[in-house]
């Protein structure tokens, strides 16, 4: 046990320093995909390993994988590999230990492969959702540095020349102008000052309720995201399920896996309900986190024992919408972001421009 901690330890320290994870989502996905329909051609493990090592590209993916091949070598069975390893959540090794156990390790495989999948297809959902505004709200900021420091101060000495008092609106731009660049330093300096609080504070409890609070209460985004951790719940407790897993046991390494404290919450208050005689959909009804359709249909499943299925029609469903609800949101975003953009600089074009049509009276 000592010697696994210490390789634990090396492992994450590794991962510290190496620039990314080598063994990402995406990788995971290929990964599993693979093993699953090696071992099912009947090839023993340690071939389907060097097989899939084969095929890999990149050096630090086949050193992952080079290390699990190894292990199994010297007797170590897949799952004690994969946690050794450092490179697999809990949440993975114990399903694989499960499905060996069971003997139902390929469809633990073809399982976390499909959930790695929808892990993969939901970022890129998210990515292509966000880009634009991103990329968008960038050049907006540059526009508005620009006019600010250069346009501004052009028509500020024009402005000069009249000896004229400048309407209320120009005068606020041209004040913003002249201490624009103050007012960006304090906003850097704040931002990193939040960003360095809020990094070293995201473990403590207080900081992950408040946090956890304040983003499912955000309009457009926190109904998404709370429709995120449920798709990914009812994804975790189905694949689970549906090897068989203890129910408690289930609960324990969905918690582990979904770091959410909403949701680790209702999951601890679940087990509790369990242990003592009742069960599950009555103690995952406490919390707001979960909509009323899903206590209603856990409950349905837990009478007649089909919990496996229910989650994983669940996930279907859940899936959908996110998907659904990400196209809306991109469809509603991109247009709303030009229209900002429009308001402001327009808005400091007619701050520019309401002293010139006084300029014909400062004439004469």
């Amino acid at each position: 046990m000592a010697v696994a901690q210490q390789v634990e330890k090396k492992a994450f320290f590794q991962r510290e320093i190496e620039l990314g994870n080598p063994f990402g989502d995406k990788v995971k996905e290929q990964f599993y995909n693979e093993f699953a329909s090696l071992i099912e051609s009947g090839i023993d493990m340690r071939r389907a390993i060097q097989l899939i090592i084969d095929e890999q590209d990149k050096k630090r993916v086949r050193a992952v994988l080079e290390q699990l091949q190894q292990r199994i070598v010297a007797g170590a069975s897949l799952s004690e590999a994969m946690e050794v390893s450092g490179n697999f959540s809990p949440y993975e090794f114990q399903s694989i230990r499960i499905g060996e156990e069971t003997g139902r390790l390929r469809n633990v495989l073809l399982s976390m492969a499909v959930y790695f999948g929808d892990k993969v297809k939901l970022k890129r959902q998210l990515v292509s959702v966000f880009t634009y505004p991103v990329f968008v709200l960038l050049i907006t900021i540059g526009v508005l540095y620009f006019m600010l420091n250069s346009v501004v101060p052009m028509f500020e000495d024009v402005f000069k020349q009249f000896n004229q008092e400048l309407p209320w609106l120009t005068q606020r731009i041209v004040w913003l102008s002249e201490h624009f660049g103050s007012f960006m330093m304090w906003f850097l300096l704040i931002t990193v000052g939040l960003s360095a609080y809020f990094y070293t504070q995201r473990k403590e409890a207080w900081f992950r309720q408040r946090s956890s609070a304040v983003v499912l209460r955000l309009p457009v985004f926190g109904p998404l995201i709370r429709k995120i951790y449920l798709a990914r719940f009812c994804q975790s407790m189905g694949l689970l399920m549906e090897s068989r897993t203890p129910l408690i046991k289930a609960l324990d390494l969905v918690e582990e896996m979904i770091r959410f404290y909403p949701l680790e919450v209702a999951l601890q208050r679940a087990k509790k309900e369990i242990l003592a005689g009742n069960q599950l959909h009555t103690g995952l009804s406490h919390f707001p986190i979960m909509d009323k359709r899903l206590i209603s249909l856990i409950r349905i499943a837990e009478e007649i024992n089909q919990l496996d299925h229910t989650f994983i029609r669940l996930t279907k469903q859940y899936n959908d919408e996110i998907e659904y609800r990400t196209k809306l949101m991109g469809t509603i975003i991109e247009p709303a972001i030009i229209v900002i953009i429009g308001l402001v600089v327009g808005l400091i074009m007619v701050a520019m421009y309401l002293p010139m049509f006084n300029l014909s009276n400062v004439i004469k």
